[in-house]
């Protein structure tokens, strides 16, 4: 089913509820790469990843929704890598930003213990946050 009107604009009720909850663009960015990469691969599996790498690229996952990105550019070993791997992923967390940066969205997601966390434990930490985040706004 695709995921954009005739007219280039996202079906919010055809997105993934992070994606629904964050802003036009980024639910454009979802829904275009995702109806694109099903017309070439015809694999919605594929075409869902493929339209979260597009996401990630100038999007963050904070809390229950995505939220533009300073500045583009890959967001994990994964995403730099590219293509299908078998590299983590940091669940759209921007592990490849500044720990202040990491600092900062813990502290919004009032995650305990961020000031003695190396930043790989504030990439673990703020995406547990975001996946209780998520799970908090889907019971709503």
């Amino acid at each position: 089913m695709p995921k954009t009107t005739r007219s280039g604009k996202a079906k919010p009720d055809e997105l993934p509820s992070p994606v629904q909850r964050s802003d036009d663009k980024a639910q454009r960015t979802f829904a275009k790469t995702y109806d694109a990469a099903m017309d070439s691969y015809d694999d919605e599996g594929r075409a869902n990843a493929t339209a979260y790498a597009s996401l990630k690229h100038s999007y963050e996952k904070v809390g229950d929704h995505w939220e533009a990105k300073d500045s583009p550019g890959p967001s994990d070993d994964r995403a730099e890598i590219g293509g299908l791997n078998d590299a983590e992923s940091a669940g759209g967390v921007d592990a490849n930003a500044t720990k202040e940066h990491l600092l900062g969205i813990a502290r919004r997601l009032e995650v305990r213990g961020r000031w003695t966390m190396t930043k790989d434990e504030l990439v673990d930490a703020i995406q547990k946050a975001n996946d209780k985040a998520n799970e908090e706004a889907r019971e709503d």
